[in-house]
């Protein structure tokens, strides 16, 4: 416990140094927000400051690095975080056949992948026993302000296989890119043009009705395409219901399926996991809420001739 009075002390010192920092650079260098449009706004660091700079840990050789990426059936960290908190935990709670969590405590990162080499802190956790399925753990408070917010710049080289890594060897590797205002919930809506997402993307926007998206969405009508990725099969729809496009795509990551008769095949089939892990949604053209449904109806057959996703797809209307 003596190590965590010390880190805690480093903690407050740290934040009001990272906030002194950025008001100063703001004013010398200057500071910039984010060019990645899908990039949740947070102040980007114009300098390098290490990890280090802003958390001392007394003792490293008492942690494991956790960075954690998408398995291997395609489920990424990033979205469980932001759809549900306790999935993440969970994610650091399981155990495979070897005993990753061999230290009292985890440091844990999330794969960011909005943005190249970087990494979201998803905070510290005590591992207060190993059974033989999983790791029971506490989370460490100390760390809570940094957790979902800080993002870091970390270059993953080839031979760094796994997810578990000793703290020491790769700590001073870590430099602070930007800090988020509040804890990441998803990404910003990025425009009608740049949506092309997994349904496992959008899961956690539609779960907690992110208004960016929700407002936007429910604006327009529209043409859609859903890809399935495994077999290249494609399925045209058209959203021009009262609540726009987002009516329409909340039952699809709802169900999966959108009710769509090809598509209720397939996921009776293979259930709902396999449209989150395969299928992406992309809007081919949007319309405002004045187009006449004959309009965007034949709009709608012109991209099924267009994508050929009677012959190949899943449209059979």
């Amino acid at each position: 416990m003596a190590n965590h009075v010390i880190i805690v002390a480093e903690i407050k010192k740290s934040y009001a140094l990272l906030a002194t920092e950025l008001v100063s650079r703001s004013i010398t260098d200057g500071w910039a927000l984010p060019s990645h449009p899908i990039h949740n706004e947070g102040i980007q660091m114009a300098t390098p400051i290490k990890l280090t700079d802003i958390i001392t840990i007394a003792s490293p050789s008492q942690y494991k690095l956790h960075l954690a990426c998408a398995n291997e059936e395609g489920t990424h960290p990033l979205n469980e975080y932001a759809a549900d908190r306790s999935e993440w935990v969970r994610w650091n709670e399981w155990r495979g056949d070897k005993n990753d969590w061999t230290r009292p405590f985890i440091f844990s990162f999330i794969e960011y992948y909005p943005i190249c080499n970087a990494y979201l802190f998803g905070g510290v956790f005590e591992v207060k026993e190993r059974l033989p399925k999983k790791y029971v753990l506490q989370e460490v408070e100390a760390f809570s302000k940094w957790e979902g917010r800080l993002i870091c710049k970390f270059y993953r080289y080839q031979g760094l296989r796994g997810r578990a890594f000793r703290l020491e060897t790769l700590i001073d590797s870590f430099e602070v890119h930007s800090l988020l205002p509040e804890q990441y919930d998803g990404e910003r809506f990025c425009g009608y043009e740049a949506i092309n997402h997994s349904f496992a993307t959008l899961r956690p926007i539609m779960m907690r009705e992110k208004q960016d998206w929700k407002a936007s969405l429910k604006a327009v009508k529209g043409i859609y395409l859903i890809l399935d990725t495994s077999n290249g099969k494609s399925y045209v729809g058209s959203a021009y219901g009262d609540a726009g496009i987002w009516s329409r795509l909340s039952c699809y990551i709802n169900t999966g399926h959108g009710w769509n008769d090809e598509l209720v095949k397939t996921i009776k089939e293979k259930g709902i996991d396999y449209a989150l892990a395969n299928f992406k949604f992309s809007i081919l053209e949007v319309f405002a809420f004045n187009a006449s449904d004959d309009v965007i109806l034949a709009r709608e057959a012109h991209w099924k001739n267009v994508m050929l996703s009677r012959q190949f797809g899943y449209n059979k209307n």
